[in-house]
Formats: C-alpha cells, structure tokens, sequence
C-alpha cells in the first residue's frame, strides 16, 4: 500500500466517510476509491486538490507520511527520550564521579545533544 493510499483510507475513515460515498464526492467510481488506497494506482495532480477538499485536509497530508498534527515525530521523541535520558545522564555521572556538579554538567549536555538531534532530523 503507498502512503498515499494509507492517507486516503485513513482521512476517510477518520471522516466517517464510505468508499461509495467518497467516489460520489469526486465523480469516480468506488473501484477507483478502493485502487488507490490499495496502492495498485494513484489520483493525478488534478485530483488530489480535489480529494483534499474532499477529506477536508491539504493535499500535504495526502502525499506525505507524517505524524498528525497533534504530535510530531521531534515532539514524541522529546517526550519520550529527552527526560528519560537526561535522568539516566545525571546517574551514571553522579555515581562515578560522586559530584552533583558533574550530573548537572552531563544532563545539559545531553539536553544540547537533543536539541542537535531535533534541528538535524
């Protein structure tokens, strides 16, 4: 299945939306709706806009595979990875080195590390 596919099915599904109902939408039949989201063709330009307005989502959101909007990739690993990393940061150093100095020291620089990684990826 392409990622074009997965989004149509997807949006469509979130909007309550059937194959029929859809193809109705954009003059296609339903075994046009059900070839494209089986990934064996794709919409052209011209009816992406269309399927876009259609599934009330830009035509960004149909090509693309991304997250949704509510959490972004950079937004999930900061929530999962950066306190978890941070902490264990803190640890290892505090307990080789015996200094709360040297954990703090470590843990912003892991937070820098994460930040790299943010703007880089």
């Amino acid at each position: 299945m392409s990622t074009i596919g997965k989004n149509i099915k997807k949006k469509r599904s979130e909007n309550g939306i059937t194959q029929d109902q859809l193809a109705e939408k954009l003059n296609v039949t339903r075994q046009t709706i059900s070839s494209w989201e089986m990934g064996r063709t794709q919409p052209d330009v011209d009816m992406l806009g269309k399927l876009a307005d259609a599934l009330e989502v830009t035509v960004e959101e149909l090509i693309y595979d991304r997250p949704g909007k509510a959490e972004s990739s950079a937004a999930s690993v900061s929530k999962s990875g950066i306190g978890f990393g941070c902490a264990l940061a803190m640890i290892i150093s505090y307990t080789h080195w015996h200094s709360i100095g040297w954990a703090i020291l470590h843990g912003l620089l892991n937070w820098v590390y994460v930040i790299y990684y943010i703007i880089k990826y």
